[in-house]
């Protein structure tokens, strides 16, 4: 290849651009590499590193959205939630909800009504159906405050949120798509029948330039920036960035299930079991005006999360309580709503056509419940451009580690104790839930801890960073810490010292 003069190797030709690695951009790269497209994904950071990670890592409908009259958003995101419990079934499984009726809020016939609309949406339920509770004679009122008498049950799932993004990477790649992490697009021009780009190696610099039929921009809150500057087009879609921030303390209750709190400003709040000793709270709703990178919590969120959770729980928490909070901007398709919690959470796939050949395709909104359906959404708007393009698939096919017989993880987990005995109960289970089948492939024929290298805080050892590494696009310490898991909890700062050294150690050695 010689860039100076623009000119693409063979092997630099692709059918399929994707610019952005969050769960639009992979989920994309899966269905179009399945559907028989040669696919290169460029995320200039890690997978997952920003919006994708910051979700409050829920498969679910959207029961709020019902306010709002988003029923085709609410029965497709209900319909994805039984699809993908089956499909990925280690690092999503299903949670009980208690929605305690608050006087002076919704009123309980309003409650009742949105539950039984819920329930009946989805044409496939496998998960219970709500129910009223007595909160004064049930355990799921134990830890509320007296005032909450009644309530009502639900149902909806829990996700690994930048666990999914990471494994529809690897499906990508397994079925042909090239996955470039800490890879930037420089810039793209319309030339002949597609497009020509130069990429960036974010860590030496060094650019390359290939050739590609079709762009797809999912750059998350970078969307209108990147169709702005990288790729120069005037669009008429436009993004509202809004930031989500969420809380972590010791945990709060006992027992499995999680709370979801109104709020006198109609909001809702959640109160999630996280990590096994934690409960996750959040998540604010903030009109975002700054750059779209990396986001922290405020005082004042901070302090409205906590109020939150005192308004209706006996324990009571401060600021100082706080082990642990992220936040995220998402890039919701801007329809005008002068409230940002009022913001349709639905998507909109632009496409742009620049002379009737080279076209891009860029991604407002959304919501990671429905990434599935979006991604087959845009290979279909995509279809004019690739006749030839396979049917889709993806609703069938389980996600690496997600092989499990009828989708049972407990089957699974009891199976992988009896093959390695002297793991923990606690390792194992993080192994299998992090991992599904393919935990097999870092034990490994191990028949001690030993036998797996150098260990780390949290039963994380040297052959599971190495898995990480050549696996799942892990560079950095944070990577495994914060994105490929949460033993960023876990983890005091000698181990991580020990972790980063550890892995440029073996960035050396490659």
């Amino acid at each position: 290849m010689a860039a100076a003069t623009g000119q693409c190797a063979p092997s630099d030709a692709y059918d399929l651009l994707i610019i952005g690695g969050g769960i639009n951009g992979t989920g994309i790269a899966r269905d179009a590499a399945g559907r028989g497209l040669s696919v290169l994904l460029a995320e200039r950071g890690d997978l997952a590193g920003f919006t994708s990670s910051s979700s409050t890592k829920l498969i679910h409908g959207g029961l709020r959205y019902l306010e709002y009259y988003e029923f085709r958003l609410v029965r497709e995101a209900l319909a994805e939630r039984e699809r993908l419990l089956r499909l990925a079934p280690h690092v999503i499984w299903p949670l009980r909800f208690v929605l305690p009726h608050d006087e002076g809020l919704r009123p309980a016939w309003m409650l009742r009504l949105g539950l039984f609309l819920y329930d009946h949406l989805a044409r496939l339920r496998t998960l219970p159906g709500s129910h009223g509770v007595d909160l004064r004679s049930s355990a799921y009122g134990a830890p509320l405050q007296k005032r909450l008498t009644r309530g009502f049950v639900y149902s909806d799932c829990w996700v690994e949120d930048s666990r999914l993004v990471v494994l529809n990477a690897m499906d990508a790649r397994e079925r042909g798509a090239t996955v470039l992490t800490r890879t930037g697009v420089v810039s793209a021009r319309p030339e002949g029948e597609g497009w020509v780009a130069t990429l960036r190696d974010e860590r030496g610099g060094a650019e390359r330039t290939i050739r590609a039929k079709a762009v797809v921009n999912a750059a998350g809150p970078w969307v209108s920036e990147t169709l702005g500057g990288t790729l120069g087009i005037n669009s008429r879609a436009a993004v509202r960035l809004i930031k989500g921030s969420h809380i972590v303390v010791k945990r709060l209750f006992a027992g499995d299930q999680a709370y979801i709190l109104q709020q006198p400003d109609k909001r809702i709040i959640f109160a999630i079991p996280y990590e096994r000793d934690f409960t996750l709270i959040g998540t604010t709703d903030v009109p975002y005006d700054g750059e779209p990178g990396p986001v922290s919590i405020s005082a004042d969120e901070t302090d409205y999360l906590c109020g939150c959770i005192n308004r209706s729980f006996d324990t009571k928490i401060t600021p100082a309580d706080v082990v642990w909070s992220y936040s995220g901007v998402r890039p919701l398709y801007d329809d005008a709503a002068e409230n940002a919690s009022a913001v349709t959470r639905d998507y909109v796939l632009d496409v742009e056509d620049q002379g009737g050949t080279a076209a891009v395709l860029s991604v407002f909104g959304g919501k990671i419940t429905t990434y599935r359906r979006l991604a087959e959404h845009a290979l279909e708007k995509l279809k004019p451009y690739f006749p030839h393009l396979r049917k889709a698939w993806t609703g069938e096919a389980v996600l690496p580690g997600g092989a499990m017989k009828d989708a049972d993880f407990d089957r699974f987990l009891a199976k992988l104790k009896a093959e390695k005995p002297f793991l923990s109960d606690e390792t194992a289970r993080r192994l299998a839930r992090a991992y599904g089948t393919r935990a097999r492939d870092i034990v490994g024929t191990a028949q001690s801890m030993a036998d797996l290298g150098e260990a780390f805080d949290g039963g994380l050892t040297a052959a599971e960073v190495d898995y990480l590494r050549t696996e799942e696009w892990a560079v950095t310490a944070d990577d495994i810490l914060w994105r490929r898991s949460k033993l960023g909890l876990r983890t005091s700062p000698e181990s991580a010292a020990r972790l980063a050294a550890y892995l440029d150690c073996r960035a050396e050695a490659a």
